[in-house]
Order: C-alpha cells, then structure tokens, then sequence
C-alpha cells in the first residue's frame, strides 16, 4: 500500500514531531509512506477567507505532488476535509477526484481502511480529548452531542488500546476551542473567550493532556495555557498512539 504524507503548515514548522509520529504510526502498520517534497499550503486558509478563487495555484500543486498514490493521509481534520471538498484541477480533473476521494484522516485512516485493532504504546497520564469541529461536523470522526443517536468515537476507540491512559469525561464533550483558523485573527477576544473556556474545562476535571486530531485547535489552546503559566499540555493524538511522547 503505497501511502503519501500531507503535512500542513504549521504542523511541519511548529509541531514536526507530530508529523514524525504520524510517519512512524503508518510504517509500523505496514504502509510504504512517502512524503512528496513539493509539498505546500493546501488553500484552506484562503478558502476560508472567502477567496477560493485565489487556490488555483495551491490545488494544482497540490495535485501535481499527490497523484499516483493508494492514499493520502494527513494529521489534521481541517486540511483533508478542505481538500476533500474542495480540490479541482482543470488539467486533471480525474486526477483530482480520485485524490479527493481517497485522502484520509489518519485516525480516519487507521480505523477505517487498516481497520487497527491492537496498539502497542503506553501513555499513563489523565487526558481529555478535544474533538475539532471539522473532524467531528465534517469528517464524522465521532458522534455530535447535539443528535440524538448512538454515541461512537473513532479516537476514543483507539486511545482504548493505549496501555495506562485514563480518558477523562468533560463537560462540554464537543465545544468549539475558537480557533477557526483566520477566525482567531480577524475576531480575536471572541475567540480568546472561547478557547479560555475550552480549556477551563479540561482544567475543572483534572486532565493533564489535552490531546485530538487537529494540531491547530491544540495550538491555540497551547497558547493560551502558557500565558497562564499552566502545566497542562497538549499532544496531538498520533504521538500517543506511537508509544508516547512528552
């Protein structure tokens, strides 16, 4: 299975040992990963601007280091469903949709199509899951709390495996952090507001890590924790899952 490595930004200039676990995770459970070196931005930031428009360059690039592959997988949430929603490509429209439909989530990716079963890592700590809207509203990587139908969760089923973590109840399982990409520029006391609340939460209940799919919600929450002189951490989910970490 032939698998290439999406990094976003940020991940690969502020967080690259998420990355690195992320590559790591995939070698161990097989998948011959490759990480395509022309690799950049992947739009959303504009997109979500509102200057869709003005990604041509980044989806023709982005298809250009991304065909031919069995897969792509990427650490984050918000960067696969923007592509998946989103990349077009004049020249190779084929091209395109079959990128489109076969870039994966990791956590996506290990449950669903390596359908992992046995993790072997050891993470001893009290942790509270942060389910970024993208990946929970878009991905479907959990169930929402506000439908009414039976509760699943694709990172919770996971951390299961991990030898000596103890998963932490919140209250409020699926707000918003307030980070929102260009939201927490262009409106920046609400999303301050947001994400001081976010945390308040994990910090009420006793958690010593906040972990979850996307490195920006974490970020952003990362920020204001040490602002605070805070011991509480973040950790993406993939350095977890690899065998620990911090």
């Amino acid at each position: 299975m032939k698998v290439a490595l999406f990094i976003p930004c940020y991940v690969d200039q502020f967080y690259p040992h998420a990355a690195i676990a992320t590559l790591e995770l995939l070698e161990k459970f097989g998948c011959e990963v490759t990480y395509p070196k022309n690799q950049t931005c992947c739009g959303q930031p504009m997109a979500n601007s509102g200057f869709e428009h003005l990604t041509g360059g980044c989806d023709r690039n982005f298809v250009d280091n991304f065909k031919g592959y069995d897969y792509i997988v990427a650490p984050s949430g918000s960067c696969v469903l923007h592509i998946k929603d989103h990349l077009h490509d004049e020249r190779f429209p084929e091209e395109a949709a079959k990128i489109r439909a076969t870039t994966y989530e990791l956590i996506t990716f290990l449950t669903d199509i390596l359908k992992v079963e046995n993790i072997r890592a050891s993470f001893p700590y009290k942790v509270g899951i942060h389910q970024s809207c993208h990946g929970l509203r878009g991905l479907k990587l959990a169930q929402m709390s506000e439908l009414n139908a039976p509760p699943f969760s694709k990172p919770v089923h996971l951390l299961n495996m991990v030898d000596g973590i103890e998963l932490i109840d919140l209250g409020r399982v699926d707000e918003c952090c307030g980070f929102g990409g260009t939201f927490c520029v262009a409106e920046e006391a609400v999303s301050v507001k947001m994400g001081k609340d976010r945390v308040a939460d994990h910090v009420l209940h006793g958690v010593e890590y906040i972990t979850g799919v996307d490195m920006s919600c974490l970020m952003h929450m990362e920020g204001l924790l040490r602002r605070d002189k805070s011991t509480l951490k973040v950790i993406h989910i993939a350095e977890i899952l690899n065998g620990g970490g911090k």
